[in-house]
């Protein structure tokens, strides 16, 4: 378990890498929480505001097809900025599947590491977030984004 600002997070990995993070209240997954060095001290250092890429190894072997394509694409997006749920819809070259697009934010397994907390709705609403909006907006503010 890892005591962060949002509530303790549950971290799981593989011989790959990182394979999920629970927030409190989530069921655990089949897999035994793990001791990950890499990714305590990154998150350590990036609740300290001297952290803004994670670089820990990800294995994201439980996820396929158009899902994939959408975590790529949000690990893309930077510290201190935003997208929408539509803009990524676009560029994984589906417009149209914003709800898809939603669902994948959703099911993330690895929130905070893969930054699903920087997709707003297209108003510039929060969104839902699986950690609660109050993780999700203390994490936007953290990054100096003011919502």
């Amino acid at each position: 378990m890892f005591a962060s600002p949002i509530g303790p997070l549950c971290l799981v990995a593989s011989e790959r890498g990182l394979t999920r993070v629970c927030f409190e209240g989530e069921q655990l997954p089949i897999d035994e929480p793990s001791d990950h060095p890499v990714a305590t001290q990154q998150l350590t250092e990036y609740f300290a505001r001297t952290r803004r890429k994670f670089t820990v190894p990800m294995d994201l072997q439980g996820v396929t097809g158009f899902r994939t394509a959408v975590l790529r694409e949000l690990a893309e997006v930077p510290y201190g900025e935003t997208t929408s749920y539509a803009q990524l819809a676009g560029a994984v070259g589906n417009p149209k599947a914003v709800r898809a697009v939603g669902s994948a934010c959703a099911t993330n397994p690895l929130p905070l590491f893969i930054p699903c907390h920087r997709v707003l709705r297209s108003d510039g609403q929060l969104g839902g977030y699986r950690g609660g909006t109050e993780a999700k907006r203390f994490l936007l503010r953290l990054e100096g984004i003011d919502v």
